[in-house]
């Protein structure tokens, strides 16, 4: 079987492959207008339409609609945007140089305060008009709440359109990017380093389940658990040089920790049980997996060098796919309840658990790496699609695909 591995030389194409629809209602969203940008026509890229749909997607901001002409040089009255019901005020322009590039330049005002909060300009190449747009809404979103936006951050998934098998990297809106991997056998369980360089993910290009490890920069990529069975679930550790595995070298998958460049891996479990879905906890010192060792998949925890093991979930007969909160507080996963999977979190220090969807196939649920939103993968009117969800359930946005099916999203790093 042949098979492509590309890195940047496989960009996506250019025409938008989503589109975002939000539903629900916030109960704390704060009222925000974003002026269509000066000029933005005329690059390419509606710069002001991406920061609209950001923030709204973040479950934070509720947009506040304007026809008004408006740039980072109007002399704006903010008492009369206040009393248009808004708290918030951006606008901006871009600019071609002679050189190709672009200048984007933008004010955000506080119409409660009155005062003018930020001012910024930069150059960027056309290329990274989009980019630009998301370090714009994150700018944004940190002077409002005083926490780091994830917009200017990636995710990955894998679409299978047909017989092809196609391993994406694009924008945290589900746009731009490129396509890391293409193979005609199925790949799986993507998963990030924590320097975002580098994706571990499962291909059966040899017939069999192989952990690989990717450069993503190069498209260089490499073996690294491929032993006798199944090689699946990897995670990596947050120091980024160890990889939690689970293998079935020596009959039932049981969990193991090896060197990311490879090696001999240390078995961490000795249960007669399948251990699967290791995933590290946020200071290194823990593993959560999940087992059958109860009778039925639940979540457990144990000790980063194995020892014995602590059950996490007691909410229903099946739970699966754990996603650690980056505080360490919660963990997302995936239950069962009746014939229907659905996305829930359960805060560890109470136990308490919530469930997040009101679909019915729901998989592979990430969080953003501030914490405060979450995508997974989900079936919606015969289609398979991405969703983000904010923690309380109440804002969703559904990241539409025109064609192929969309499963195991994984939301990668800050530091792009």
């Amino acid at each position: 079987m042949s098979l492509a591995a590309a890195g940047l030389a496989q960009p996506l194409a250019t025409r938008a492959q989503f589109r975002v629809e939000i539903a629900g209602v916030g109960a704390t969203q704060a009222p925000i207008t974003i002026a269509a940008f000066r000029d933005e026509a005329l690059a390419g890229v509606a710069v002001s339409q991406v920061v609209r749909a950001n923030l709204e997607r973040s479950g934070v901001f509720r947009h506040v609609p304007t026809n008004e002409p408006l740039d980072e040089r109007s002399v704006v009255r903010l008492p009369d945007w206040r009393a248009k019901g808004t708290d918030a005020l951006v606008a901006g322009s871009v600019a071609r140089l002679a050189d190709g590039r672009f200048d984007l330049r933008y004010k955000l005002w506080d119409t409660v305060k009155g005062e003018e909060l930020l001012g910024r300009s930069t150059v960027v190449p056309a290329a990274d008009l989009r980019l630009a747009a998301h370090r714009i809404s994150d700018e944004i979103y940190q002077q409002l709440t005083g926490e780091r936006g994830v917009f200017a951050t990636r995710i990955a998934y894998v679409v299978k359109a047909g017989a092809r098998y196609t391993l994406h990297v694009t924008d945290a809106d589900g746009e731009g990017g490129h396509v890391a991997l293409a193979s005609p056998q199925p790949i799986i369980s993507p998963a990030w380093s924590p320097d975002g360089r580098q994706l571990a993910y499962v291909s059966f290009e040899d017939q069999k389940a192989v952990v690989w490890v990717q450069d993503l920069m190069s498209g260089e990529r490499r073996r690294v658990a491929n032993f006798r069975g199944s090689n699946s679930a990897p995670a990596f550790s947050p120091d980024g040089r160890t990889l939690a595995v689970a293998l079935a070298r020596e009959g039932l998958t049981q969990l193991y920790t090896m060197p990311v460049a490879g090696g001999n891996p240390a078995r961490l479990t000795q249960s007669n049980a399948i251990d699967t879905e290791p995933v590290f906890s946020a200071d290194g010192r823990s593993i959560y997996f999940v087992s059958d060792r109860g009778g039925g998949p639940q979540i457990y925890r144990m000790g980063a060098g194995g020892g014995g093991a602590e059950r996490v979930t007691f909410s229903g007969s099946y739970n699966i796919s754990p996603s650690l909160s980056p505080d360490g507080k919660a963990v997302a996963f995936i239950t069962r309840q009746g014939g229907a999977f659905r996305v829930s979190l359960q805060e560890l220090d109470t136990g308490t658990v919530r469930q997040l969807s009101d679909t019915t196939e729901d998989e592979r649920p990430s969080f953003a790496p501030n914490g405060r939103l979450i995508v997974y993968a989900t079936r919606v009117r015969g289609a398979d699609v991405l969703m983000t969800t904010t923690l309380d359930g109440r804002i969703k946005s559904r990241l539409v695909v025109s064609s192929g099916d969309v499963r195991e999203p994984c939301w990668g790093p800050f530091g792009r």
